[in-house]
């Protein structure tokens, strides 16, 4: 099992899966009093986390979907990547989206973390890619129903 070794500066608990098969863990906000964002106003919240990730692997930082449901908050770099030469505090920008002021308590998980596995291809510069039977078809090619 791949170990993430993390430090903790916040008095929240450890990032944890909330269920035994969830894909990310939960993220914590590391404030001291609340913080109200506006709409559309977005903000850098620090969580208190550094990690230390093997080479090889990200961490994703995604929005966490109750509270794009519930409240319009969501993390506006979706998603946020974490490489695993970073070193610093883990942030989240988070922005609302909705049309209510919006309040972040201490300690409220504000969104999640995945890790995954990575690679670096080698780049092959070719004059030609082989055929397929999508071939160039991008956005909506395939129609609405």
């Amino acid at each position: 099992m791949m170990k993430l070794k993390i430090i903790n500066k916040s008095t929240n608990p450890l990032p944890k899966y909330e269920t035994t098969q969830a894909a990310g863990m939960d993220i914590r906000c590391n404030i001291e009093a609340p913080v109200s964002l506006k709409p559309l106003e977005r903000k850098l919240f620090p969580t208190g986390l550094y990690i230390e990730l093997p080479e090889g692997y990200e961490a994703q930082i995604r929005p966490r979907s109750g509270l794009a449901l519930k409240r319009g908050l969501t993390v506006l770099n979706t998603p946020g990547t974490i490489d695993a030469d970073y070193r610093g505090e883990v942030g989240v920008i988070l922005i609302n989206l909705s049309s209510e002021i919006q309040t972040i308590e201490p300690g409220e998980r504000i969104c999640q973390m995945v890790i995954a596995k990575h690679e670096q291809p080698e780049m092959v510069e070719v004059q030609e890619l082989g055929d397929t039977e999508r071939g160039a078809g991008g956005f909506g090619h395939s129609g609405v129903k």
